[in-house]
């Protein structure tokens, strides 16, 4: 009998929070963050994973920790990363950059002078300029330009034209075509003719280079979780389904046979429910109820959140902070009721390419000490259709990140091809390559291999945020939108963080985490009407004032 108790008291105990942050990336750690400095913890973060991180993760090697997603800290002024990692000690503030030498070698092993690779570079980087001037000056291109591929290409093709012989032209096309592989791992894309020439320059990049954090980019998370406390994480709980609407839906359906609504709840469609709950964010996050009808006053007008496993979780407000790749495909059964048609179209037209990396660590160090970058000409004019047989000439280069650790990138459906093959037959196609680049039949076998694999993982679905041709940055602005549930709500019931919500960052874990703070801020903005706010969307970001003041060099 006290058993029978006990479960009627389980089926009405019902999870219940102000805020449901799905996604324990650095988005959504971001949203939590704001949320605890602001003295609100009256939240959960749903994380599909068994770990925190998202696309930032390291793993050991045999003698090294790798970072398998997010490298560098793009930029250092206006960037929150770069301040957090400072503020926490892991970065040093005067960075000093160790020398970098890059050779660039041909299939026959032969060394490229490197007064042609500094001239085709500086031509690259003019061209690459040139592309991003027509967002930023609202140039019109050349006709039949679409992708900023076919206008370096075809710079380039004028920049050759006027060399005399076909060997000085064939070695410099060359490297264009290395460095173009090189953008698109940048990039995130397929092929640089996947990239809209006309919105190119929408991304803004912080000055500063690009920022290694010593101890390794996923150190970043340790500021980032120590403010938030374990039970505020529940890893392990992949999201199938979110029901925000609930005009539409009623998210009782499920107890439906225990009661009918309660006689008030038309009434709390129309109340402000963000303003309600902002009153009890000191309350325990769980709320524990008994009858049916305490059921239905409380839920009538929640989101519900469906995990894989089948628990349910109720919230005024949701923050979505699942990858673009995800949402790419499943956008359209994840979320009841649909989206909108206006952000299922832009969820299409955006580009999430696939990039993916190749650790190769060795016993002891066969590279000349200066040597920093091994950049490889493959000569695609044997080109074939068979990826099987061609898969590996996407590689680009080879980084020296340690003496024994060799870094290579690959991108797009070459790097998907990779993710298809075993470790071994990577490290052994590796082998021949550096074999064949360097002329040195001796170059060893890598003790170990590790290749990274961000299209086939089930929560990324792969790397990060391009506009592809014929989408924009609005598409962007318009995956960014919050929702809401009805006019007469002054905050929205759900809201959108990730890289692939920043119209100028995205790509970035700064543009995530700026992301994230945006969509916290907008929940603790105070409740006045729309008339007396200034609206300032950018004000999180310091690059926001940055911009326009020229810096004396």
């Amino acid at each position: 009998m006290g058993d029978e108790n006990l479960n009627s008291r389980k089926k009405y105990e019902v999870k219940k929070y102000n805020v449901i942050i799905i996604g324990a990336g650095i988005a959504g750690l971001a949203s939590a963050n704001h949320f605890i400095k602001n003295g609100m913890d009256d939240f959960i973060i749903l994380e599909a994973r068994k770990r925190i991180g998202g696309r930032i993760i390291s793993i050991p090697m045999k003698n090294h920790n790798v970072e398998l997603g997010a490298n560098y800290i793009h930029g250092v002024l206006g960037n929150p990363i770069y301040e957090l990692a400072t503020t926490n000690g892991l970065v040093n503030i005067i960075n000093i950059p160790k020398p970098h030498k890059v050779i660039a070698a041909t299939e026959d092993g032969k060394q490229v002078p490197f007064g042609v690779l500094h001239e085709i570079h500086e031509a690259y980087v003019c061209f690459l300029r040139r592309c991003e001037e027509y967002f930023l000056c609202q140039y019109l291109p050349p006709p039949d330009i679409h992708s900023v591929g076919e206008h370096i290409n075809l710079e380039a093709a004028i920049y050759l034209e006027r060399l005399p012989t076909s060997e000085e032209k064939k070695l410099r096309r060359l490297i264009f075509d290395c460095l173009l592989k090189r953008e698109t791992c940048i990039s995130g894309c397929n092929s640089m003719d996947d990239i809209d020439l006309l919105e190119l320059g929408s991304y803004t990049e912080l000055q500063g280079g690009n920022i290694v954090i010593p101890s390794g980019f996923s150190s970043i998370l340790g500021p980032m979780t120590k403010n938030i406390t374990p039970d505020k994480i529940l890893s392990n709980h992949p999201v199938t389904k979110i029901k925000w609407d609930s005009e539409e839906h009623s998210n009782l359906r499920h107890f439906e046979e225990v009661g009918e609504e309660s006689e008030d709840s038309d009434q709390t469609v129309i109340e402000d429910i963000s303003k309600a709950t902002s009153e009890k964010a000191g309350d325990s996050s769980e709320i524990i109820v008994n009858t049916p009808e305490k059921i239905s006053k409380k839920l009538s007008h929640c989101v519900e959140v469906v995990c894989e496993n089948g628990q349910s979780f109720y919230a005024n407000h949701v923050i979505c902070t699942i990858p673009l790749g995800v949402l790419k495909e499943s956008a359209t059964s994840l979320f009841e009721p649909a989206l909108p048609q206006y952000k299922l179209e832009s969820i299409e037209r955006l580009l999430f390419g696939s990039v993916n990396k190749i650790f190769l660590e060795y016993e002891r160090p066969f590279l000349n000490p200066d040597v920093t970058e091994i950049m490889l000409l493959w000569d695609n004019t044997q080109a074939t259709e068979d990826i099987s047989q061609m898969w590996y000439k996407k590689i680009y280069s080879f980084v020296k990140v340690t003496e024994t650790l060799l870094l290579g990138w690959v991108s797009g459906k070459e790097a998907e091809y990779m993710e298809t093959l075993s470790m071994k037959e990577v490290s052994s196609t590796c082998t021949k390559i550096l074999r064949k680049f360097l002329n040195d039949p001796f170059v060893p076998e890598p003790q170990t291999c590790v290749c990274t694999s961000w299209k086939k993982q089930p929560y990324t679905r792969g790397s990060y945020t391009a506009i592809a041709v014929g989408a924009s940055q609005s598409d962007i602005e318009s995956l960014a939108q919050p929702l809401f549930r009805n006019v007469h709500d002054k905050k929205p019931v759900l809201l959108f963080a990730g890289e692939h919500t920043h119209s100028s960052f995205y790509s970035t874990v700064h543009g995530a985490y700026l992301s994230g703070q945006v969509a916290a801020r907008r929940l603790l903005a105070p409740d006045v009407s729309s008339e007396n706010v200034l609206d300032c969307p950018e004000s999180s970001d310091l690059n926001s004032w940055i911009q326009g003041i020229q810096l004396d060099g």
